[in-house]
């Protein structure tokens, strides 16, 4: 029946979005990098010891625990306490277990057995018992007060030795790391207990799904500290993003804000850190083997030797951060390297007078001083590029200054070089050194051992050639080409008008080599100027090698960088660079970013749907199918427009003070332009795949109920139409008052969900009654409807109580259909907080603070009257026309204020269903 009220093109229609909709759910979760992690183990068993807190705090927070990790031997000396290492405090994130620190916490035992354990740490888990605080806010206070409690704890078990820390680091894991944060806004907490705050795959600007005001108020009070105490904040940050294999929290949502009085702070997705190079999803981020060990190796350069714990150098902080995770020049940290260096020994000196130079060093007993004179070269080219493929960390290129043929010290260009996973590199602009008279570069004697080093003086010019990326609206039929003819050793492709968060491309390299025996390894980084979001593919050449070009964050308006494809090449090869767009990709970053407003477009098209049923019963006098008026009034035209005009007029000043002095929330719109996540159109497609998703829940909700109600029969006796209509059944007051106390002493949630039951339960009775009473009266084809509602008002004025007849039933099973796909969507945002609550029962029988005890006071009542509700006892209702006029309005609003706060929906979904309830009583 509900697909007979569809035509076949809206059925086609519905169909290609579902298809659309796929697309961009395929590119979120499977259309991303293979994980290539490697497995972190540990060497011994792992042992958890449980740090004993003080009663009075035990009792305060029974849930919550502290614990020490160790293992083996290590886990046997510290049973006993004091401890003597440095403290790390490792907190886990929604659902997350405080088993997680095992992965870095052995790491650094096994780093600190390889020093004799000159200095080792020790590693603190906190246990939240897997409490879901990225869906339910409530926690996150009490979280961030515990952490307090738990940090002078484990300061005092430092009490009496010598080098008696002061302070701890944290490392923070998804909702851990805006814990840790939201230390400093605590009333009595002192900034100087924390030393250093690592986070990792944490949503440092949003929540990812804002299901209630608990969360957003957290997220706006932490925010908040941070930017207006952005100068006396002096706290080192680190957070880390796991790159698009993270599908739970994209990495534009893990940068910490850029102020320019905060430079203590950096943003990194795990692709572009070195030494890892791979993309981390959510979980996979705490024991990739790749990444732990970069931070284990910063931990430990950030020790002071002097008081054996982490620095309180700020500086030295930042510079340890930006070598281990932004660019490492392959070379071992030092505080204050020294940049002239002693080029003497027993060496031979090799004059290299060519602009191209490659060198195979293979077994080399004497160690070798190319030098490349630089006057001749100035004249001709700009730059100068050399790389080795030998990776050890020692000096291997420096510059004399003023000197004939060779010197006896030279600048030491080593630090100016990067790292990367076959080869380290150096590119120099020679304007910049003028004083530099030569170049040289040092092979070391090595035995059994084969590397190559390559150097090479260019033009800019002939090395950055520019590609512009094709029209977003092109969908892959058009593309631009690049040809790399010159044998070089490395390019820079400009990607041209490529800068937004809604634009996504395949870039293919073909690589051909003409007579290569050995296998050559290529390297193409795509490099993202305004922020670490670089990421490195590895070609063996020749071959055909595809590359996803997309963005985690937007160009900022006052930013001139160009985004770059650098190519490290081989000169035996030639290079053919496309760029397409990729429509599929596309969806993918409208799901990624814009996928959590999808259930407020689909509420607001079922409110149309809605508002469309409700003035049809007071234009004609029954129910139009669900489907039929979803296709009639859930159109873009009817929303998106105002909310646009909306935001056009808060532009304006007396507007603005307006809208302030009516206490209006911030339009949704505003706040997803601040975060530059507003893409072209994208309203329209988020339309589309509500209206979509409302037709197909619409399908599965009309489908439940013929289902259950099929299933009932077979298991009770048929039941009739009701005879006569009761708006208030004897049992419905008791009921009432019954869910309202439960909603009050347990959980909101909990009544909702019950309530909901229930009314599910009238439409299923309600819908067993008509299909017996269809099956027992066969349809006299002569008794039209029109006679049936004539003898129905015939009816209605001359006895009190109304009768319900078969048309009416259909008629109110058409209402109550939506009425239960528009409820449906409320019980699923709300169900959060009854997970939390479930999983909490044993601590705590009442939910506090309860996100949906407001609305279950005002929901349970509705629903109880609206089981009740027949559409023939409300079309004479002289309330029913302004109630069907509400939901249009309501349907704006939950789009204006609801997409990014969907907390907000319920409220305004309860407003047409009580006046719809109403209705029986006006």
């Amino acid at each position: 029946m509900f697909l007979h009220s569809v035509n076949l093109w809206n059925l086609a229609f519905y169909v290609f979005m579902v298809f659309m909709a796929t697309l961009g759910l395929w590119d979120v979760f499977f259309g991303f990098e293979e994980n290539r992690c490697s497995m972190s183990y540990m060497f011994e068993y792992p042992e958890y010891q449980k740090i004993e807190l003080p009663k009075k705090l035990a009792k305060r927070y029974p849930a919550y625990e502290l614990y020490l990790y160790g293992e083996g031997s290590y886990a046997e000396e510290h049973k006993i306490l004091p401890l003597t290492g440095i403290p790390v405090l490792f907190l886990p994130g929604n659902a997350g277990s405080y088993k997680q620190v095992r992965s870095i916490g052995s790491i650094a035992l096994r780093k600190a057995e390889d020093i004799d354990f000159k200095y080792h740490f020790d590693f603190f888990s906190v246990n939240f018992n897997e409490e879901l605080v990225a869906l339910y806010g409530g926690s996150l206070q009490k979280q961030t007060k515990f952490v307090h409690e738990c940090i002078k704890t484990i300061l005092k078990l430092y009490k009496g030795q010598e080098f008696a820390p002061k302070s701890v680091a944290i490392i923070g894991h998804s909702m851990g790391g805006l814990v840790a944060r939201a230390l400093l806004t605590l009333k009595n907490f002192k900034q100087d207990l924390i030393n250093l705050l690592i986070t990792q795959a944490t949503p440092h600007v949003a929540p990812v799904m804002p299901l209630d005001r608990f969360i957003t108020d957290f997220y706006m009070t932490v925010n908040n500290y941070w930017i207006l105490n952005a100068r006396h904040i002096n706290l080192t940050t680190l957070s880390v993003a796991g790159g698009f294999r993270d599908y739970q929290v994209r990495s534009g949502l893990t940068f910490l804000p850029k102020l320019s009085h905060h430079t203590s702070a950096l943003s990194v997705v795990s692709s572009a850190v070195p030494k890892t190079w791979v993309s981390t999803d959510h979980l996979s981020i705490v024991w990739c083997k790749q990444l732990q060990l970069t931070t284990i190796r910063a931990f430990f350069d950030l020790i002071d030797a002097d008081t054996k714990q982490i620095t309180q150098n700020s500086k030295k902080k930042l510079s340890v951060l930006n070598h281990h995770f932004i660019r490492h020049p392959a070379k071992h940290f030092e505080e204050n390297p020294s940049i002239i260096s002693d080029l003497t020994g027993t060496s031979m000196w090799v004059p290299v007078k060519v602009s191209r130079w490659t060198y195979v060093a293979y077994n080399e007993s004497d160690k070798i001083y190319f030098t490349f004179p630089l006057a001749n070269h100035r004249k001709i080219y700009t730059h100068v590029y050399c790389q080795s493929t030998m990776l050890d960390t020692n000096s291997w290129i420096f510059g004399c200054i003023n000197s004939t043929s060779m010197c006896r010290q030279g600048v030491d260009l080593s630090w100016k070089a990067e790292l990367l996973p076959t080869i380290k590199s150096l590119t120099l602009r020679l304007q910049d050194y003028p004083s530099l008279s030569h170049l040289v570069v040092y092979v070391p004697s090595i035995h059994g051992s084969k590397f190559v080093v390559d150097c090479e003086f260019f033009k800019k010019e002939t090395r950055s050639i520019q590609l512009p990326v094709t029209h977003l609206f092109s969908f892959g039929l058009s593309s631009r080409k690049v040809v790399l003819n010159t044998s070089g050793l490395y390019y820079n492709i400009e990607l041209l008008n490529f800068g937004q968060i809604y634009q996504a491309f395949k870039i293919n390299v073909v690589s051909k080599c003409s007579g290569v025996r050995e296998e050559i390894t290529s390297i193409y980084k795509l490099h993202i100027p305004w922020s670490y979001e670089d990421s490195l593919t590895i070609a063996q050449v020749p071959s055909n090698t595809e590359i996803s070009l997309k963005l985690h964050i937007a160009q900022p308006e006052n930013d001139s960088h160009v985004a770059l494809l650098k190519m490290y090449t081989s000169s035996d090869c030639q290079y053919e660079v496309t760029v397409k767009t990729s429509f599929s990709q596309i969806l993918g970053q409208v799901v990624r970013f814009h996928g959590g407003a999808l259930p407020a477009y689909v509420i607001s098209s079922i409110l149309l749907a809605y508002g469309g049923q409700l003035y049809s019963l007071f234009s004609t006098g029954y129910c139009l199918e669900y489907a039929t008026i979803l296709d009639k009034e859930a159109k873009p035209y009817k929303v998106d427009p105002f909310v646009i005009m909306i935001k056009f007029l808060l532009g304006y000043k007396w507007f603005k003070e307006l809208w302030d002095l009516l206490l209006l929330p911030e339009l949704d719109a505003i706040v997803l332009t601040s975060q530059s996540m507003c893409f072209p159109l994208v309203s329209l497609i988020l339309f589309l795949f509500g209206t979509c998703t409302a037709y197909w829940s619409g399908l599965l909700s009309s489908a439940s109920v013929r289902l259950l109600s099929s299933l009932w029969l077979t298991l009770k006796r048929p039941s009739e139409l009701p005879k006569d209509i009761k708006m208030i059944s004897p049992d419905l007051p008791f009921l009432t008052v019954v869910l309202i106390i439960i909603s009050w002493t347990t959980c909101g949630a909990l009544a909702i969900l019950l309530s909901y039951l229930y009314y599910v339960f009238k439409i299923v009775h309600l819908q067993a009654s008509l299909t017996t009473f269809k099956n027992s009266q066969p349809v006299n084809p002569k008794h039209s409807r029109r006679s049936e509602k004539k003898s129905n008002h015939h009816k209605d004025s001359s006895v009190h109580h109304l009768r319900l007849s078969a048309s009416d039933a259909e008629d109110s099973l058409r209402m109550h259909s939506t009425v239960i796909n528009l409820l449906t969507w409320i019980v699923l945002l709300s169900m959060p907080s009854l997970i939390y609550w479930l999983k909490n029962l044993r601590y705590y029988f009442k939910l506090n603070p309860d996100p949906c005890k407001p609305l279950a006071f005002i929901l349970i009542p509705t629903m109880a009257v609206l089981g009740n509700t027949y559409t023939v006892s409300i079309k004479s209702s002289k309330l029913l026309k302004t109630a069907s006029q509400f939901p249009l309005p309501l349907a704006v609003g939950v789009i204006a204020f609801g997409s990014a706060h969907l907390y907000r929906v319920p409220c305004f979904v309860f407003i047409p269903l009580l006046l719809h309830a109403l209705c029986n009583f006006m």
